[in-house]
């Protein structure tokens, strides 16, 4: 097996997990999620550094743990962690994905009632069997149960585009350079920018498949071929992927590159398209319906891009986030198509964490990395104090930031602006952290709720509608509150939600933070029909996370989103008049 930085990181994870079900010291279980998450962030692959006598250079991998990473990489497996699954099952450990079961709960329902598996623990729960041990309770019972429901809601073996667009690209690169590839790019979900992949399609023009296809079968990153033919191979990759790659004559690259873009309901309408014009659309051509369906037929009509497809069938080129039959084609057909929103179309970023709390980079070398963007100015929003878990910032520290931060800016010299901001934390019953007094001072405040999310739908949305209605918070932060793949929203009522912020004109944040995507392309886009600002930010807590930006304008232009209605798509002036306006109007 390839022991990628994906998979190293799951066993030490793994690790960690199992030992917090036994109850293992703190600091020990600790020290092993850390090492976790670090080998995850490693820009440079732990095999080379393991080769390179380096493992020291990990942060937080010391002589024991170093040990042991020397044995997997040398052995291919590892005692330690072999012995641990033996005594912690994988039953037992998988219990910890169930929201509200944690180490300790785990622990108790295996060892007083010899639960070993989810589905036991579910049928213990609804017999009632859960509620008499130690920290439980009918309550507790109940969220485990709606707990394994949305478990299994989530489990649809489907990858988050944050993990997927990297592995794309990788194999893209490793294959542009193969002997007679003219293109090469992905298609499918991905290139629609859904928020999750099922699997890889990637498309390659050339007239040598022959060497491609071996390129692909040979890669390191692959682990399994699933099948090969001439101009088709199927592998699976080592972070569980699998990757279609296909050959396509470069003169029919438009016509394949639209067909295996998708998605499956927006190219019947296509076909639809063609049939009344006495057409017949497939992946190779257009073809006259009278002539048979075969590559090369009489009257054939073939496209060497997306755009003659589309002009072919009286339509503009239609971008391929749009592309999933929800009156794309009729816009299309009324030439009225919106201008979507574009990566150039950002001046700045308005979410960000620094070493204030739990970031990773101060306050100017997230600005200069901001600069080298191309962006205008940035906003500083560090957590607040309820989050402690955050080393969230109390007023006395806001005081200490706004001197470095003023300092930042006197050295930039206007070439650039930091805006002193705070991602204010909304509590339980909708106060925020800090007194409005505090959060005057600021440029731009964005209020989020991180905790209590299961709380009841009317406590929950007239929580988020009571900060939203304080006239300092300029912004609502990753409004569900949902983890993809992880994590469930809050169950707000949207349609009160987002014309209480119309109202108000706070702006809705689309989080480019690949395991939130929140707000997510159908909230957003009732957000706009609604009249909302939206804000399109990374929520980065390292400068190399600004890249996410890519994702969070991903799901604007899927949800329709045009430049003018993102509040950092103005310019600095505009957006600072917006916020001191709407802190005037709510005080007038």
């Amino acid at each position: 097996m390839a022991f990628t930085n994906r998979r190293l990181a799951e066993i030490f994870t793994d690790i960690a997990e199992r030992l917090q079900i036994q109850g293992e010291v703190v600091f020990k279980t600790r020290a092993y999620s850390t090492v976790a998450e670090n080998i995850l962030n490693c820009p440079r692959p732990i095999v080379e550094l393991w080769q390179e006598g380096k493992l020291d250079e990990i942060p937080g991998v010391g002589k024991e743990i170093a040990r042991k990473l020397d044995e997997l990489l040398r052995t291919g497996r590892l005692e330690f962690y072999e012995r641990l699954r033996e005594q912690v099952p994988d039953g037992v450990a998988a219990m910890l994905q169930v929201p509200s079961m944690g180490p300790q709960r785990v622990k108790t329902v295996w060892e007083q009632l010899n639960i070993t598996s989810i589905e036991a623990l579910e049928a213990a729960a609804q017999a009632g069997k859960l509620r008499d041990l130690p920290r439980f309770g009918a309550k507790t019972e109940e969220k485990i149960l709606a707990g394994i429901a949305s478990l299994r809601r989530r489990a649809t073996g489907r990858m988050r585009i944050g993990d997927a667009l990297p592995a794309a690209l990788e194999l893209i690169a490793a294959l542009r350079g193969v002997d007679g590839v003219q293109q090469i790019t992905y298609a499918g979900s991905l290139r629609r920018g859904r928020e999750t992949i099922g699997d890889l399609d990637i498309l390659a023009a050339t007239l040598k498949p022959a060497p491609l296809m071996q390129a692909l079968r040979s890669l390191p990153v692959v682990q399994e071929v699933l099948g090969s033919g001439d101009a088709k191979t199927s592998v699976r990759l080592n972070n569980g992927l699998q990757a279609d790659l296909r050959a396509i004559e470069p003169a029919r690259w438009g016509t394949a590159l639209q067909y295996f873009t998708g998605s499956q309901a927006h190219n019947i309408r296509l076909r639809e398209l063609a049939q009344q014009k006495g057409l017949s659309l497939n992946e190779y051509a257009l073809r006259p319906l009278s002539t048979e369906s075969k590559k090369g037929g009489a009257g054939e009509l073939t496209f060497e891009t997306e755009e003659g497809v589309y002009h072919a069938l009286g339509l503009p080129f239609i971008p391929p986030e749009l592309r999933e039959d929800r009156g794309e084609i009729e816009a299309a057909l009324a030439g009225q198509l919106p201008h979507l929103i574009t990566l150039d179309d950002l001046k700045g970023d308005l979410q960000m964490h620094t070493t204030w709390s739990d970031g990773a980079t101060d306050v100017m070398g997230l600005a200069r990395a901001a600069m080298a963007r191309g962006y205008a100015y940035i906003l500083i929003t560090d957590h607040t104090q309820s989050l402690a878990v955050a080393n969230g910032l109390t007023a006395e520290r806001i005081a200490q930031q706004r001197r470095e931060i003023e300092q930042v800016n006197a050295e930039l010299k206007g070439r650039f602006r930091v805006l002193h901001g705070v991602e204010v934390e909304v509590k339980s019953d909708g106060s925020l952290d800090l007194p409005d007094e505090v959060l005057a001072q600021l440029d731009i405040v964005q209020a989020s709720v991180h905790t209590s999310l299961s709380q009841p739908r009317e406590k929950l949305t007239a929580r988020a509608i009571r900060a939203i209605r304080n006239p300092h918070v300029d912004i609502l932060g990753h409004p569900s509150g949902r983890l993809i793949n992880e994590r469930e929203g809050g169950d707000f009522d949207w349609e009160a939600l987002f014309r209480e912020a119309a109202q108000h004109r706070v702006a809705l944040e689309i989080n480019c933070d690949p395991a939130r995507l929140d707000l997510n392309e159908t909230h957003a886009r009732r957000a706009l029909e609604l009249g909302c600002l939206l804000s399109i930010s990374t929520d980065a807590h390292a400068p190399e996370q600004f890249n996410n930006i890519v994702y969070g304008v991903g799901i604007a232009r899927r949800a329709w989103v045009e430049p003018a209605v993102v509040i950092n798509t103005w310019p600095l002036s505009k957006l600072l008049t917006w916020a001191s306006s709407r802190t005037q109007g709510a005080a007038s």
